[in-house]
Order: C-alpha cells, then sequence, then structure tokens
C-alpha cells in the first residue's frame, strides 16, 4: 500500500506530538505506577471500551434496517470489527470504506451507495453525541469554574455551545423529515446572503439529506441517537475505569470531558491508532481536573493500548477468516473513487 503525502503528514504529526507528550515526564514513573494500578479495574476497563464495537454494529443495523430490513448482527459485527481494525493499522482511515466493503460483499442485497451514506449518518449522530456530552461535562457542578481559554470561562461558552448542538439536533430531524422544504429554505436564505456559493451548500444539505432519509421515520431518527449516546456513554464509562485504575478520583463527568476532547482533537492528521495525538490531547485535558501531567499520561498509554489491542486482534482474526487481504482494501478505495466521480459527472 502506498503512503500518500497525507499519510505522511500524519506519521510526522503523530511522531511530533509522541515526542512532545513524553518530552518532560519521566518513563520510569509512568511504568512504575502501571504496575501498582489495579489490575481488576483495567481489565473492567477494557471489557467496556470494547462494547463499544458491538454497540456500533447494532446502531448501524437500525440505520440499514429501512434498505435492508434485519440484517443479522453477525454481518455488522464482522465488518464493523475489520473495519475498526484496519483504522488502526492502516493510514488515512481506510476502515471506513472496508467496513462498507466487507458488509457489501458478505450481503449483495444492501447497495453501496446506501452502505455508504450510512457511514455519514452514524459520524453524523456520532458528533451530535459527543458534543451534546461534552457540554454536559462543562456545565456540571464539579467541572472548574476558573478553567478559561483566551481569557474567557469555559463554562461561559458552553451555553452558547448547548444552543449550537440544540440548533443541531433539530436541524438534522427537520432535514430528515421534511427534506424538501428544509433544502428549499436554505437554497432561498443563501440565495440572499451567499449567493456565489448557493450551488455548493445546497448539494452538501441535499447528500446529507439523502443520507438522513433511512431515518425519516421519528422513532427510527430517536432509536439511532438513542444508540449513539449508548455508545459515547459506555465509552466514557471505559475512560473512568481508567482513571480508577490508577487511583485517579476525578468525577464521571472528567471522563465526559476528556473524551470530547480527545474526539474531536483525533480529527488532525495522525498516525494509525491516532498515536501521539490521543496521548498529547489526555495531557492537556485531564489536568483541567487537576490531575498531573505525569497521571495523565500514564492512563493515556494504559488505556490506549488496552482498548486497542483487542478489536485489532478481533478485527485481524475475522480478516484472515474471510479471506480478505490487502488487495481488498485497494479495491474498495478505487470503488468509492469510482462511485464519486460517477456522482460528480451525474452532477455536471
Amino acid at each position: 500500500m502506498k503512503l500518500g503525502a497525507k499519510s505522511a503528514l500524519g506519521i510526522a504529526v503523530s511522531a511530533f506530538l509522541l515526542w512532545y507528550a513524553f518530552r518532560d515526564i519521566a518513563l520510569g514513573q509512568v511504568v512504575s505506577a502501571l504496575r501498582g494500578s489495579n489490575l481488576v479495574l483495567w481489565a473492567l476497563c477494557t471489557i467496556a471500551s470494547q462494547l463499544i464495537f458491538p454497540l456500533r454494529a447494532r446502531r448501524w443495523r437500525t440505520i440499514l434496517d429501512p434498505v435492508a430490513p434485519r440484517l443479522p448482527f453477525g454481518t455488522l459485527w464482522r465488518a464493523t470489527s475489520i473495519g475498526m481494525m484496519c483504522n488502526n493499522v492502516l493510514p488515512a482511515r481506510a476502515g471506513e470504506i472496508v467496513r462498507v466493503y466487507v458488509l457489501v460483499r458478505e450481503r449483495r442485497e444492501v447497495p453501496w451507495s446506501s452502505a455508504l451514506a450510512s457511514l455519514a449518518i452514524d459520524r453524523a449522530f456520532d458528533a451530535l453525541s459527543i458534543l451534546l456530552l461534552l457540554v454536559a461535562a462543562i456545565l456540571a457542578p464539579d467541572f472548574p469554574r476558573d478553567f478559561a481559554i483566551g481569557g474567557t470561562p469555559v463554562r461561559n461558552s458552553a451555553v452558547v455551545m448547548l444552543a449550537l448542538v440544540t440548533l443541531l439536533f433539530v436541524a438534522y430531524f427537520a432535514l430528515a423529515r421534511w427534506p424538501h422544504t428544509v433544502e428549499a429554505l436554505v437554497g432561498r436564505v443563501t440565495g440572499v446572503l451567499l449567493p456565489k456559493h448557493k450551488d455548493r451548500i445546497g448539494a452538501l444539505v441535499h447528500s446529507l439529506a439523502a443520507g438522513l432519509a433511512v431515518v425519516r421515520d421519528p422513532v427510527r431518527f430517536l432509536a439511532t441517537f438513542l444508540w449513539a449516546m449508548a455508545h459515547w456513554l459506555m465509552n466514557a464509562l471505559a475512560f473512568w475505569l481508567g482513571f480508577r485504575a490508577l487511583g485517579i478520583t476525578a468525577p464521571f463527568t472528567a471522563a465526559l470531558f476528556v473524551q470530547g476532547v480527545i474526539a474531536i482533537g483525533v480529527s488532525v492528521p495522525s498516525s494509525p491508532g491516532f498515536f501521539g495525538v490521543w496521548e498529547m490531547l489526555a495531557k492537556l485535558s485531564l489536568p483541567v481536573y487537576g490531575v498531573s501531567e505525569a497521571q495523565a499520561v500514564t492512563w493515556a498509554i494504559g488505556f490506549h493500548f488496552l482498548s486497542y489491542i483487542p478489536i485489532t486482534v478481533i478485527g485481524a482474526w475475522y480478516f484472515l477468516r474471510m479471506g480478505l487481504h490487502l488487495g481488498d482494501v485497494e479495491a474498495a478505495k478505487a470503488e468509492e473513487r469510482r462511485r464519486v466521480t460517477g456522482e460528480h459527472e451525474v452532477v455536471r
């Protein structure tokens, strides 16, 4: 597999941030803290960190149900596991496309376009849930009131963030429920305020509306949202159990805060598995709750490896068992490029 410029940049960023995260941390102190930590709590942390993947697979079935009713959970679980494994070991988050490829390969009744659109919905609800939980953490009574960025108290900004998250939820629901009305409204508004960008914005809104069409039913929309919330609350629980394993007494809301910071931060280019970025973001966010930088980095290392290894091994086992090869990853990417090119031609 060729290493593109973006992938090379991501690896360089990860290497720099990994060095920066550890530059003033004694490795001996990290090793000593991990050796003296609670193994039972680490085991519970690892289990919780892996439960998010079957939760994601179950949510995926809810999203795809209008297209391919009652898909077997095993099929979705295998595709999800392989996709997560590929995200952990291959550059450019190739696992997202591989997840679609594996599903369509095993279940021919699922159209490629529908499976690909389902990922967009999946990530849209991820973003909504993460932001909502992050705002909840900042507005919680145990969040440090004096914490500020650029002289502005973060709690003050959280009120604005809550309004934006609420608006985003309403926008998702309206676009799913009344797509033509919303598209027409957006067209009129952008035609007046942003006439030069009207077509581009219209195309983006239309694309999102097409994806959200599968959750047009209010019950399915709410179910997708609740599965997403369950996913991220389980992930936060895994974070918190890792805190407790190291004797960190930060509240559960600290896990929601750190989770939000990391989830947003890993969107920057990085190496597979987000190494370096993950550790640096933990070092920046956990001390907000009075945790030392050394403890924060120790938690990041312990949690990162314990959450990384099991799903990578499980995904690799399914990958080999299904007779897949790296060539299949390239085939998945080529299929995506072909379809995107075809869509662009249609738009023209």
